[in-house]
């Protein structure tokens, strides 16, 4: 080794001695392999194939034309806000910004990706265009920082741009450091925000920007990436699975890139539908087809076997109510709209079914079984298994007659009315004549079937030749037709009503009533007539029940739950008794503060 005059190396010599013991820099280690590192340096797809241009630019046409219009005009705000869904090209954008107006051979729409300061800025290396994560750097210090270096010159291109990200999560505090400074700029400085979501942005900052709000893509957007993605990486993958994949990513670029890339690996490059299925825990869209046609033909057996069929599979149930929510949205939309929107992310095939679907599935079927599905969302989101709410949903839509509701209620007239349910339990002429009383129990008096009334029912006398002969006119006309075979109304369905139901309806008119009826319960029901029982304990309630009043609050929520008009009869114990009780009077003032202990477990002051 060549010495200096002093016997030193030469500079030539440690030179060649550093690269050589230190590899250009790094410390070598024994454990290194020069083949993995060389692999870990494989950028990731979604990288790989990040727009570098605005004609890269995909589902943003508005967005790119203002932009290229603003720098060949030379008219470039100092001041952008970009807004939109995840993964839909924000900051991408923001970096083609820099490059076409910073590009040496610029300001240009069409940076050329070869000069310095563009190969830099792609590999944000640039000293002019600062890139800062709002959700880690949000607080004022971070932005007095900024205020501080803006005064400082570009480095090398004609403007200093700071890219911020998250910019929703930057405090007000740090928001307001910043008006000034996103007001009267220095002439070199640009700033871009880019946010998630633009209504936490204060409206201070929206009005000192220039704002694009950027639009989903479109799933045939998604498709034409990934497909250009999958060509490039010589990747052996059928449309149909890149659809697949297109429409798990919910209209974010950078999901669905990042989804083939991890199929890319798991398959080796031949990635075929079932790969995406178990990869995603997606739901087929035949499945979700099937599932409706079974709801179609009111195959309640059908549905339940199916859906045990796929648990058993290893469907991911959680996942086949979100997807299933979302094809029956779809339906919803194209029943209300005559058309399928152009916006739905399904394929050409899944419209054409859809359309056909949509007209043979009834609209408030459709709005029932939504209604029905949100339950089981809310039940996932607190921890619980979607398997029974998914069940019930399909027996109650396939069988309406077996919920007695309100809701169901209210299901079943809908359908009614617009044609496509048959005529409710509720519409049904009696199957009998109803039984005379007898004269040891006077009940409350049946009225004429009407619209429900809360008027005093009369008691009246045993029913004469006449009522009876018109009674078996009526019974000898044929029943008309029930809803999908709806059990008669029966003594266990009514006991199951009582509290979840009936009562409620009975709060709605009166809450003092409704806690009178908390201390009774169904004991007989023979079609006709209805006995509420009372324990010993609380005959004042069953007094304060036989006023007309009362009694009629309860016949008007009975009618609402069932669609009859029953007789009723309140007694103690198991022993019948007249309803009409010694108390016609006013009740009295002990009596109302005995009323008033027992139902709010108060006492006496002294």
């Amino acid at each position: 080794m060549a010495r200096d005059d002093d016997g030193s190396n030469t500079a030539a010599d440690l030179t060649t001695l550093f690269n050589t013991r230190f590899d250009k820099g790094r410390v070598p280690s024994p454990r290194r392999n020069p083949r993995i590192c060389e692999d870990r340096l494989v950028a990731a797809l979604y990288r790989k194939y990040r727009p570098q241009t605005f004609d890269d630019v995909v589902g943003q046409e508005a967005v790119v034309r203002t932009l290229t219009n603003a720098i060949t005009t030379g008219k470039v705000r100092q001041a952008y806000l970009f807004a939109g869904p995840r993964g839909t090209g924000k900051t991408s954008l923001a970096r083609i910004l820099a490059k076409g107006i910073n590009c040496e051979h610029g300001p240009t729409p069409s940076p050329d990706n070869t000069c310095h300061v563009c190969t830099s800025i792609a590999n944000g290396t640039s000293l002019d265009v600062i890139e800062m994560d709002a959700a880690s750097q949000r607080g004022i210090d971070d932005i007095r920082d900024i205020r501080d270096r803006v005064v400082l010159q570009p480095a090398e291109g004609r403007s200093k741009i700071y890219i911020l990200d998250e910019a929703h999560q930057l405090t007000d505090a740090a928001w307001n450091a910043l008006l000034k400074l996103i007001e009267e700029p220095p002439p070199h400085l640009i700033f871009v925000f880019c946010t998630t979501e633009l209504q936490k942005v204060l409206a201070t900052v929206r009005s000192r920007c220039q704002t694009f709000v950027f639009a989903r893509p479109r799933l045939p957007d998604i498709v034409k990436l990934l497909r250009r993605v999958a060509d490039g990486e010589q990747m052996d993958v059928s449309d149909a699975a890149l659809a697949l994949v297109a429409r798990a990513a919910r209209g974010s670029f950078r999901d669905a890139v990042s989804t083939l890339d991890q199929l890319a690996s798991a398959t080796g490059g031949t990635i075929t539908v079932q790969d995406v299925l178990q990869l995603l825990g997606a739901v087929e869209d035949e499945v979700l087809f099937r599932l409706c046609d079974l709801i179609v033909d009111g195959d309640t057996a059908g549905a339940l076997v199916f859906l045990e069929e796929l648990s058993e599979g290893g469907q991911d149930l959680g996942r086949l109510v979100v997807d299933l929510l979302e094809h029956l949205r779809h339906l919803m939309l194209v029943q209300h709209t005559g058309s399928v929107p152009d916006t739905l992310p399904v394929t050409d095939e899944a419209r054409e079914r859809l359309r056909e679907q949509a007209n043979q599935l009834p609209a408030p079927t459709v709005v029932r079984m939504i209604d029905l599905l949100s339950v089981a969302t809310d039940d996932m989101r607190q921890g619980g298994d979607p398997r029974l709410p998914l069940e019930l949903a399909l027996v109650k839509v396939t069988r309406p007659g077996s919920d007695l509701s309100r809701e169901s209620l209210a299901f079943r007239l809908e359908r009614l009315e617009s044609g496509t349910g048959h005529v409710p339990a509720a519409s049904q002429p009696p199957l009998a004549p109803p039984k005379p009383a007898t004269p040891a129990a006077a009940v409350v008096a049946e009225p004429a079937p009407a619209p429900p009334t809360s008027e005093a029912a009369v008691a009246t006398p045993a029913p004469t030749a006449e009522l009876v002969a018109e009674s078996a006119v009526v019974a000898a006309t044929p029943p008309a037709a029930t809803d999908g075979g709806v059990p008669p109304l029966d003594l266990e369905r009514l006991q199951e009503a009582w509290k979840r139901s009936i009562i409620p309806a009975v709060e709605q008119r009166s809450i003092p009533t409704a806690a009178m009826l908390h201390e009774g319960h169904v004991a007989t029901f023979d079609g006709e007539t209805l006995t509420i029982e009372f324990p010993p304990a609380a005959s004042f309630h069953r007094g304060m029940m036989e006023d007309p009043k009362n009694t009629g609050l309860l016949k008007d929520a009975l009618y609402e739950v069932t669609g009859r008009r029953l007789t009723l009869v309140f007694a103690a114990g198991g022993e019948r008794e007249q309803t009409k009780s010694e108390h016609d009077g006013p009740v009295s003032e002990d009596e109302l503060m005995e009323l008033m202990k027992s139902t709010f477990d108060a006492r006496e002051l002294d």
